[in-house]
């Protein structure tokens, strides 16, 4: 696959586009040499002229992730159109008043239409949730305000930019910054905290249920070896998909100043370039504010990224700036090399590192660490079971999630979590109450335990009702 990334001499890049049902076959009989001549895969690391023999599970990965890609492209338009009436669906109910409502109504020939208010439509993520208001035990200074704040603000992220500006001026009363709502690369939103005007909140959005291509970026096993700007040594190998999500520039890499491109008919700003831009704006304002980074799924990937590429380009004013990293169900990001790399940034810049994991949520586990992938989490775990017990764990329980070991407790607990449903709001309060479509989605879980411990639902949940933990800084 003729390649225009000349920024790393190290990387693996597959494009499921081109891959055909021959090709996959290939991936698990021929050799690297003779793949590297396919459209569909580039790779230049140690593995590139090793025979087959020995490696077969490496390839089957890959075979693994080129075959997920390639069912994603194939459902891409059925599973949009299904998510896009489910969600027209639940927003005319709501509109409505219920399905009484929308069958009066339309008797009536008074049908409320959802785009007739956009900043009532709500995301499949939302209807999971509808939770929108800060939790009223928490206050500014404790252990939980940040982590709170950080979930809504993950959660939100998720929402169309009319429902954001009326929920964060009627519910969570914080100030808009600005909402970074861009298909060139990522979505972002930033928001400043009107409890406290010194601390403003940057929001990664994360995989939309109903949004193929990111799924696609998920399980792209695509990587590339960074090197340190100024004297060349390996920070490490990290997620292709997630670097291109962020702003990855094809051939320059990272290059610490965006230059447009020569004849440029239109402006297409990348994620990392126009956030730290704008966050460069604000903070030089009040010279007191500080920043923090959040994000679910791969959002929370997107979050650490950023404070990665600020550490590449030696932004040590915004480090400095940086209160902390939250993260909440976070897929793995690099090499443990990255994660050295990583770790360094965290303790030369006293940056607070909150990665939270929740149950058998299947995200925090993939891509899997073994030696034919390589990935590695970092840090310390902030592990919450069903119970919303914590611990500080150098890894969650099940670190790779297919075991047969687990299989029968998975079950188990997602079994548990249903019935669970109905009691948290007799047991915790009315606020904890769940919507039908959130019961639904973890009946799905008796399919795939993983799957449905992935909501934001119990993430925002951790941060109210779990033990509250201070995570350690491992060198």
């Amino acid at each position: 696959m003729a390649t225009d990334e000349e920024f790393c001499e190290r990387y693996l890049l597959v494009n499921a586009k081109e891959a055909s049902l021959y090709d996959l076959a290939c991936i698990l009989i021929c050799s690297t040499s003779f793949l590297n001549t396919k459209n569909f895969y580039d790779e230049q690391s140690e593995y590139v002229g090793r025979s087959t023999r020995g490696n077969i599970r490496r390839r089957f990965v890959i075979f693994a992730s080129i075959l997920a890609q390639k069912v994603f492209i194939w459902a891409e338009k059925p599973v949009t159109l299904i998510g896009a009436l489910i969600e027209l669906w639940l927003n005319l109910l709501s509109s409505n008043g219920g399905f009484f409502g929308l069958l009066i109504n339309y008797i009536r020939g008074k049908v409320v239409m959802p785009e007739e208010s956009p900043e009532k439509f709500v995301s499949i993520v939302g209807e999971l949730d509808n939770r929108l208001k800060l939790d009223e035990s928490s206050r500014k200074g404790d252990g939980r305000y940040n982590p709170s704040l950080a979930i809504m603000a993950a959660k939100l992220s998720y929402e169309n930019e009319a429902f954001v500006k009326a929920a964060i001026q009627d519910q969570l009363k914080i100030t808009e910054v600005t909402d970074y709502q861009n298909q060139f690369t990522t979505y972002a939103t930033m928001f400043q905290d009107t409890l406290d005007p010194n601390l403003i909140v940057v929001a990664f959005r994360g995989t939309n249920p109903f949004n193929v291509k990111d799924w696609m970026t998920d399980v792209d096993i695509s990587w590339y070896e960074l090197k340190d700007m100024n004297d060349s040594k390996t920070i490490g190998r990290i997620h292709g998909g997630f670097m291109k999500a962020l702003g990855l520039q094809k051939i320059k890499g990272w290059p610490k100043e965006l230059e447009p491109p020569p004849n440029a008919t239109e402006e297409h700003p990348f994620a990392y370039y126009k956030i730290k831009e704008k966050l460069k704006e604000i903070l030089e304002m009040n010279t007191n504010a500080k920043f923090i980074l959040t994000g679910h799924s791969l959002g929370g990937s997107l979050a650490i990224l950023f404070m990665g590429v600020l550490g590449l380009h030696e932004e040590t004013w915004l480090l400095k700036k940086l209160e902390g990293v939250y993260t909440f169900g976070q897929p793995r990001v690099g090499d443990e090399s990255f994660g050295r790399y990583m770790m360094k940034i965290i303790k030369d810049h006293d940056v607070k590192y909150f990665r939270y994991v929740y149950g058998n949520d299947i995200v925090p586990r993939l891509p899997f660490d073994d030696k034919s992938l390589f990935f590695k989490h970092f840090g310390t775990t902030l592990y919450f079971n069903s119970f919303y017990g914590g611990k500080v764990m150098e890894e969650e329980p099940n670190k790779n999630y297919f075991s047969m070991v687990w299989a029968i407790p998975k079950y188990i607990n997602a079994f548990w979590e249903i019935i669970r449903s109905f009691i948290l709001p007799y047991w915790k309060g009315k606020e904890y109450k769940e919507t039908h479509i959130e019961r639904l989605f973890r009946m799905v879980g008796m399919i795939i335990p993983g799957l449905a411990a992935h909501s934001p639902k119990d993430y925002v949940d951790v941060t109210r009702l779990g033990t509250e933990l201070v995570p350690t800084i491992n060198e």
